[in-house]
């Protein structure tokens, strides 16, 4: 395939790479059977002071007093707290470490993967229940501390990406990593990758730019045929608003399972999607006053919008529309970060300071789960494997798991 350099309107050719020879990783000593413990999000039932005396007096057996004899007390009914669904499990990681994102192998839903910043990877053997740090011989070679963004499997075939910019591959299940060389021109920085097939993976940058590979990463082709930059640039009269002379980034961006993208500016003042076989990124004014802080896709195909300061929206139908209505949530001030599907009916939100909704009707109510509070830390992402399988991501290396 012919190798063409992106410019500014972005040549969206095929780039051609050199292979490298795969890699052999070394896992590192795993850790005792019983470590890393886990601690359950749920909190005992508070035992208030009259049913403590009611127990205590119930235990005790006296002998009748003058011809009386006494009854034990019955005991007062503990107030119920509910048992949360999800468990923290606590990872062999530096603290300060932010993870970012998590994937199994379709073969094999107990071995997963799950980044981080500061060169973190993890791996699990037993569904996510410990895991154990795993080095990757072709990411230390250089003085650089990696930021692993995204990792994807497609049956045993993988990648992961990260900043600065570097690509890895797999065709054993993660036994072993090829590093795949990259153009130096490449715009923008790899935020996103899929795998969608046999030697196949779909990328994503910053700066919109989205390739497709067909030959385990050695050439890539473009999907659009411009930068996001060039695009709203060029369509300054199209009435965007803080779409003039843009030279921003993505601060997110979601694909749904069909191969449709969503995507918020930087500023979060308006966002883009894109759906195969369209040239360019399609810009969309917000509907809502506030910035929008994230967007994604529901289960029945609509969007999820979330605005700084902790509005969630939901659009009307279920497909691309720039009509929202806002959602009443009990975010107690806090951000909320990310909304995550695990069927059509329920959904989790995270956000700040260990924020965690959930919604059984589609995202129509949703309900605190208020054993989460006592985490100090802010949770990131919701990633669903599958209906038994879920995940939430967060700062200072928290990971929770859901039990169901």
């Amino acid at each position: 395939m012919e190798s063409v350099a992106p410019t500014n309107r972005m040549a969206l050719a095929h780039s051609i790479f050199t292979p490298l020879k795969p890699l052999t990783t070394t896992p590192r000593p795993l850790l005792p059977h019983n470590f890393p413990p886990r601690l359950p999000l749920c909190r005992a039932a508070n035992i208030n002071r009259r049913q403590l005396i009611a127990e205590t007096a119930a235990a005790i057996v006296l002998p009748p007093l003058l011809g009386v004899t006494l009854s034990p007390i019955p005991a007062a009914k503990a107030e119920e707290t509910p048992l949360s669904e999800w468990e923290r499990v606590f990872l062999p990681i530096d603290p300060g470490v932010v993870l970012l994102d998590i994937a199994f192998v379709p073969d094999d839903p107990n071995h997963g993967f799950v980044l981080g910043t500061r060169q973190t990877i993890l791996e699990t053997k037993d569904g996510g229940t410990t895991w154990v740090p795993r080095s990757i011989a072709s990411a230390e070679e250089e003085d650089f501390n990696y930021r692993f963004n995204s990792i994807s499997f497609k049956g045993k075939e993988g990648w992961i990406i990260g900043k600065p910019a570097i690509l890895l591959h797999t065709s054993d299940a993660g036994e072993n990593w090829e590093r795949i060389p990259l153009s130096s021109q490449l715009p923008g920085d790899m935020v996103y990758i899929k795998a969608t097939g046999e030697q196949s993976a779909e990328m994503v940058t910053d700066e919109g730019a989205i390739y497709i590979t067909s030959n385990k990463g050695y050439n890539w082709k473009a999907a659009i045929q411009e930068t996001v930059s060039a695009t709203l640039n060029r369509t300054v009269s199209s009435g965007i608003s803080g779409a003039s002379y843009y030279t921003g980034t993505f601060s997110t961006v979601n694909r749904s399972p069909d191969g449709r993208y969503v995507a918020v500016s930087s500023r979060g003042n308006f966002y883009l999607t894109w759906e195969p076989g369209q040239a360019y990124w399609q810009p969309h004014n917000r509907a809502v006053a506030r910035r929008i802080q994230s967007m994604g896709w529901r289960a029945d195909g609509g969007l999820w919008l979330l605005v700084r300061g902790g509005g969630l929206y939901l659009s009307k139908g279920t497909g691309l529309t720039e009509d929202f209505e806002e959602v009443s949530v009990q975010s107690r001030g806090f951000g909320i970060l990310d909304v995550g599907y695990r069927s059509q009916d329920e959904a989790w939100a995270a956000g700040g300071s260990g924020i965690l909704l959930k919604t059984t009707n589609g995202g129509k109510t949703w309900i605190r789960d208020k054993a989460a509070d006592n985490i100090a830390a802010n949770l990131y992402s919701v990633k669903f494997i599958n209906d038994n399988q879920g995940f939430v991501l967060g700062n200072d290396g928290v990971l929770l798991k859901y039990l169901g």
